[in-house]
């Protein structure tokens, strides 16, 4: 039991590095909550300072939900794993290293969280969440779009219950994280997509 609860909070706390602002701060020594939407989250990375920042961020956020549901898994089970995944999307969305305040929306972190509990249904994900963004090129939507295919084929390979759980209550915290833009692209005024440095919503 302890093991266990040591790798929840390590999720946790890994989930917390904000790598959104670690890499803008190495690399431009700028903050990347004053650029663009003020998100630390990769979209808003690639957005304000193009792919050579955006990728790298893009996969470290993926990584540090990866990694602890992956060691969940392998040393508790299923339910560790997602638990310890789940406190790695907590941690990027309120980081204990930036004093709990506004983190990113958990996506990429998510999707590394999926792919450590199912593999399969993560990969068709990323090809709908492709699709999605190169053709109608709203992050958000391709976004909200993989957050409800993702239960949806967890439920058809036949995935454990626990990771059926995990997956429809990251879908419901990831629209809840997008209200916003929802409203925005009901309204017609959410900016789409593109590698350039401005000030846009994310």
């Amino acid at each position: 039991m302890l093991e266990n609860a040591l790798v929840v909070a390590g999720g946790y706390l890994i989930g917390s590095i904000p790598f959104g602002v670690v890499v803008v701060r190495v690399f431009r020594h700028e903050d990347i909550r004053k650029q663009g939407s003020g998100n630390i989250g990769a979209s808003n990375v690639w957005r304000s300072y193009g792919r050579g920042l955006g990728v790298p961020v893009a996969l470290l956020d993926v990584a540090k939900g990866f990694v602890p549901a992956l060691v969940g898994v392998k040393l508790g089970g299923e339910w560790v794993g997602v638990l310890a995944g789940a406190a790695a999307m907590l941690g990027h969305a309120r980081p204990v290293w930036l004093g709990f305040s506004k983190g990113g929306k958990m996506v990429a972190t998510g999707g590394g969280v999926a792919f450590a509990l199912a593999p399969v249904a993560a990969a068709l994900c990323l090809v709908v969440f492709l699709a999605t963004l190169l053709l109608f090129r709203f992050a958000s939507l391709a976004s909200l779009v993989t957050a409800v295919a993702l239960p949806l084929l967890c439920v058809v390979l036949d995935e454990p219950a626990a990771t059926v759980i995990f997956t429809t209550a990251a879908c419901v915290a990831v629209f809840v994280l997008h209200r916003q833009n929802i409203r925005r692209l009901l309204h017609g005024t959410e900016p789409r997509f593109a590698r350039r440095r401005g000030s846009t919503p994310a």
